[in-house]
C-alpha cells in the first residue's frame, strides 16, 4: 500500500475514532497521577488546588478556542461527526479560519493538555504532546485529502498561504458569518459535561489517596460537576421537546 494511502486510511479510522482518544488519556493519566503522588507524598492541599486550578485555565482556553469556532462556522462543518464519516458542505475561509486550518483541532490540543497538566509528571505531558501531533497528523491529513477532492484547487489556493496547526495571526480576516450561540450549546454540551467529569474525578482521587475520603460540603469541583450536569440535561431535554437548538437556526 502506497504511504499516502495508508496514512488516508489511518486518518479516516482514526477521524471515526476520535472522541474515544480522551478516554485513554485520561486513563493513562490517573495511572501517571498515582504513581506521582506515591513519588510526592508531602504534596498539600494548596499544591494541589494551584495545580488543578492552572490545569483548568488551560483546558478552558481550548474550550474557548472551540466555542469562538464554532460559533462562527458554517452550517454542516465544524462538527462533531464521527459516524457519518467527512462532513464539509463549504470550506470555511475567515474569521480563526483565516489564521489556522484547524482550529478545532488546536482547541482539542490545549483541552486535553490541561487534563495532562493533573497527571503531575512533566514526562507524560511531553508524551502526550508528541502522541498528540503523531494522532492529528493523520486525521488533518485524511481531512483535507476529502477537501481537496471535494474542492480541489479552491481548497488549495486558500490552503498555501494558512498554517495547518500553529495560527498565523497577521491573516486574520474577520468572518462573513453571524456568531450563533446555538451552535455552541448544541455541539458542546458534552464536552462542558466532560471537562467537568474529569476535574472531579480527578479531585476525588487525589482527595482518596491524601486523606482517605471524598468530601463534597466545600468541594467547589463537585459544585461544577454539578453545573455541568444539569446544564446537559437541560440541553437534550430542550433539543427533544422543542425546536429551539434544531439544526436550521
Amino acid at each position: 500500500m502506497a504511504l499516502h494511502t495508508e496514512l488516508k486510511a489511518q486518518g479516516d479510522f482514526l477521524f471515526k475514532h476520535r472522541s474515544y482518544l480522551p478516554v485513554g488519556i485520561i486513563i493513562i493519566g490517573i495511572m501517571v497521577f498515582l504513581n506521582s503522588l506515591s513519588y510526592f507524598p508531602n504534596i498539600n492541599s494548596n499544591q494541589f488546588s494551584n495545580v488543578q486550578i492552572v490545569s483548568l485555565c488551560i483546558s478552558l482556553f481550548g474550550l474557548l478556542i472551540r466555542c469562538f469556532t464554532i460559533g462562527y462556522s458554517a452550517d454542516n462543518t465544524s462538527g462533531r461527526n464521527t459516524k457519518e464519516g467527512q462532513i464539509a458542505c463549504t470550506v470555511n475561509r475567515t474569521g480563526i479560519y483565516s489564521v489556522v486550518r484547524h482550529p478545532l483541532y488546536v482547541g482539542n490540543f490545549f483541552m486535553w493538555l490541561g487534563f495532562a497538566c493533573l497527571s503531575f509528571n512533566l514526562w507524560f505531558i511531553v508524551a502526550f504532546v508528541l502522541f498528540y501531533w503523531l494522532y492529528y497528523e493523520r486525521i488533518m491529513y485524511a481531512e483535507e485529502s476529502f477537501l481537496i477532492q471535494t474542492y480541489g484547487k479552491d481548497y488549495t489556493d486558500w490552503s498555501k498561504d494558512t498554517p495547518a496547526f500553529i495560527p498565523k495571526f497577521t491573516k486574520y480576516t474577520a468572518s462573513k458569518l453571524s456568531f450563533s450561540w446555538i451552535k455552541i450549546i448544541r455541539q458542546e454540551k458534552a464536552g462542558i459535561l466532560n471537562l467537568c467529569l474529569v476535574y472531579f474525578l480527578f479531585n476525588c482521587i487525589g482527595q482518596v489517596y491524601t486523606y482517605g475520603t471524598v468530601g463534597l460540603n466545600d468541594n467547589y469541583w463537585f459544585y461544577l460537576l454539578l453545573i455541568g450536569l444539569a446544564w446537559y440535561i437541560i440541553i437534550k431535554l430542550l433539543q427533544k421537546s422543542t425546536d429551539l437548538l434544531s439544526n436550521d437556526r
